[in-house]
C-alpha cells in the first residue's frame, strides 16, 4: 500500500515501544524516525540514553515515510500525509501524557521525525517534559513567527544539526530556533561543522539531559 493514499495514511500507525511500562513510569519520550526507517531504529537510542523509569512510544509512518516531499515545500504539497502524520504524533503525546504528565513527556525525532517533532511542539504550544530535534526544523516554504501562538512555559529544547546537511538548511534550523525562543522554550541550539546527516555523541547526550531531568517534573 502507498504510504500516502487516502485521507489519513497514517490513521492505523502502529506504536512500538520500549523502556519501563507506560503506567510505572515517570517520564515517557515520543519517538518519531526518519523516512525510510522504522520505528525501532529510533528507539535503539533508547539504550544510549541509559535513563530509568522513562517509556518509549515510536509510531510507525505507513511505508517508512512520514509525507512525500521535502519538508521545505508548500505544506499543501504534503498533505493529507503531514496532517496525518501529527495526529499520529498527538495520538502517541496524548497517550503518554495521561500516563505521566505533559510535563514528563519528551518528544524526539530525528530528519522527517524531527520536523514533525518541532512542528507539533510549536503548534501545540505547552509545558512539555522536552523537545529533541536531531537534523530538523519546522515545516513549510516559509516560516512567519505571527503564525506560532502560545507558551511553552519553559520545556528545555535541543536543536542539532550540521552546518552542511543535504536535507536541512541551516537557516530552518536557527528559524525554529527563533520561533521556539518566542513561544518560551528554554532552546539550546548545536550546529556541528561537516557532521553530515546523522546523529553524533553530543546530541546523544544533550538529549539524555532532557529525558532524565523530566522524570522530575
Amino acid at each position: 500500500m502507498s504510504a500516502h493514499r487516502g485521507d489519513d495514511p497514517h490513521g492505523d500507525a502502529q506504536v512500538v515501544t520500549t523502556g519501563a511500562a507506560l503506567d510505572d513510569a515517570s517520564a515517557a519520550v515520543v519517538m518519531a524516525h526518519g523516512r525510510g526507517a522504522t520505528p525501532r531504529s529510533v528507539l535503539g537510542l533508547a539504550s544510549e540514553f541509559d535513563v530509568d523509569d522513562v517509556a518509549y512510544l515510536a509510531p510507525a509512518a505507513a511505508g517508512n515515510t512520514w509525507y512525500p516531499n521535502p519538508f521545505t515545500a508548500p505544506r499543501e504539497r504534503n498533505e493529507p500525509s503531514v496532517s496525518s502524520a501529527m495526529n499520529a504524533i498527538r495520538r502517541a503525546v496524548d497517550r503518554a501524557a495521561d500516563a505521566v504528565g505533559r510535563d514528563s513527556v519528551v518528544l524526539l525525532g530525528f530528519s522527517q521525525g524531527a520536523c514533525l517533532a518541532s512542528d507539533y511542539v510549536a503548534r501545540n504550544p505547552a509545558r512539555y517534559g522536552g523537545l529533541v530535534a536531531f537534523s530538523g526544523g519546522l515545516i513549510g516554504d516559509a516560516i512567519d513567527e505571527e503564525e506560532y501562538e502560545g507558551d511553552l512555559d519553559s520545556t528545555p529544547v535541543f536543536l542539532g544539526c550540521s552546518d552542511r546537511d543535504p536535507h536541512i538548511p541551516e537557516s530552518r534550523v536557527h528559524e525554529t530556533r527563533d520561533v521556539l525562543d518566542a513561544l518560551g522554550a528554554d532552546v539550546t541550539e548545536r550546529i556541528y561543522e561537516g557532521m553530515g546527516h546523522t546523529i553524533v555523541q553530543d546530541e546523544v547526550e544533550h538529549a539524555a539531559e532532557i529525558v532524565a531531568d523530566a522524570r522530575g517534573n
